[in-house]
């Protein structure tokens, strides 16, 4: 099996413990095995592993020879959360560096569990990117079967995608008792898929999977703790003019989003394309801004007549605006929103990637090809 050279780094020398987040199937533990090579790695999806710690959560110290010095690897810590009270028992006691992998830290918190009160750091591992996947890297499978590691080794995404549902259902939803009703909530899943990339609307989603509108909230919280959905909130600072200011919802892969979402003859194909390639940006966006510490928040601007920019990135290196389209030629209608933008926040650099193949200068806005887009952005931000 081929192995991407991550993005990731955690500095093996580090003189402090880590914890390390991100959905099931991301890569976490492959890249655990390959850059911690010389650390005590213990399994919680093994079941005697998990049996041992989870009757005595004590018998860790037993485990640990005396004197260790290398990380010490406890992954997918969620499914044992009361172990973190010995981790960090041990931390204190004999100054032990820990590597602590799970699938969310909003998860952990909802338990009231230990934290490690701040001696751990935090880092988020994301889908693959086109940086990572180099020569590998296909737009249309990418669109298509998304970024999760193992998309690359199957001979059958599809198939993969739906077994990854099926046990990111069973496994992180149905064995941690965060539920009981599978079939309202895989509902929930299909029906919150027709608003990828749009402003989460409550009531309707609560109608159309014939649930309550309380359940939808809370199954939105669910989906988010388990790192397989993002909010993007409004971009509201100093804001001009009257906005929308509910925030709009995306799965975190463009796979998961394409295998949640039915498909029929009245489905437009463009629609479900076009949330795919924001959702492959906002995945690279999200992996360039963690992985390098940039430090920007993430947001999206839409006015209440109509101009919008779909993902706003803000802070301390500054102001940057991106439209995505999937169309092969752009039209001056399809820079209403940036201008608008640009108007407002006139320190803003905007870009507009597309499915062309030209890059184009408009005034106050660069427009690339989307690939050519993903590849530069590291470098623009």
């Amino acid at each position: 099996m081929k192995i991407y050279n991550r993005l990731l780094n955690i500095d093996p020398n580090l003189n402090t413990s880590v914890f390390l987040f991100g959905p099931r199937g991301i890569g976490k533990t492959l890249w655990i095995k390959t850059h911690l090579k010389d650390g005590l790695y213990f399994d919680f999806l093994n079941m005697e592993i998990f049996n041992e710690f989870v009757a005595n959560p004590t018998r860790l110290e037993k485990r640990i020879p005396k004197g260790f010095k290398q990380f010490i690897i406890l992954d997918e810590v969620q499914k044992i959360p009361e172990i973190l009270n010995e981790v960090h028992r041990l931390i204190e006691t004999y100054g032990y560096r820990f590597v602590l992998t799970g699938s969310s830290a909003r998860s952990l918190r909802r338990k009231g569990v230990n934290l490690l009160a701040g001696r751990a750091l935090n880092y988020i591992m994301h889908p693959l990117t086109c940086y990572e996947l180099a020569e590998d890297f296909s737009l249309k499978t990418a669109l298509q079967f998304g970024l999760l590691p193992q998309i690359y080794h199957s001979l059958d995404p599809k198939h993969y995608l739906e077994t990854y549902v099926f046990n990111y259902l069973r496994e992180e939803i149905l064995q941690e008792g965060i539920m009981r009703n599978l079939n309202a909530f895989a509902r929930f899943l299909e029906t919150a898929s027709f608003s990828q990339g749009n402003i989460i609307n409550m009531s309707e989603i609560a109608r159309e999977a014939v649930l309550d509108r309380k359940a939808v909230s809370s199954y939105f919280d669910i989906v988010e703790d388990l790192l397989m959905s993002y909010r993007l909130p409004p971009f509201t600072k100093r804001a001009k003019r009257r906005l929308i200011l509910h925030h709009k919802f995306y799965y975190f892969d463009p796979g998961l989003y394409r295998v949640l979402r039915p498909m029929g003859p009245l489905d437009i194909t463009d629609e479900i394309d076009g949330a795919s390639l924001e959702t492959l940006f906002l995945a690279h966006l999200r992996a360039v801004n963690d992985y390098y510490r940039l430090g920007y928040k993430l947001y999206y601007w839409r006015t209440s007549n109509g101009h919008e920019v779909d993902f706003i990135v803000y802070g301390e290196r500054g102001l940057f605006a991106f439209e995505i389209k999937r169309k092969r030629s752009i039209h001056r209608s399809d820079l209403n929103g940036l201008n608008a933008f640009a108007n407002d926040y006139t320190m803003a650099k905007c870009y507009l990637l597309y499915g062309g193949d030209s890059e184009e200068f408009h005034d106050k806005i660069h427009i690339l090809p989307f690939v050519e887009g993903l590849q530069r952005l590291i470098n623009i931000l």
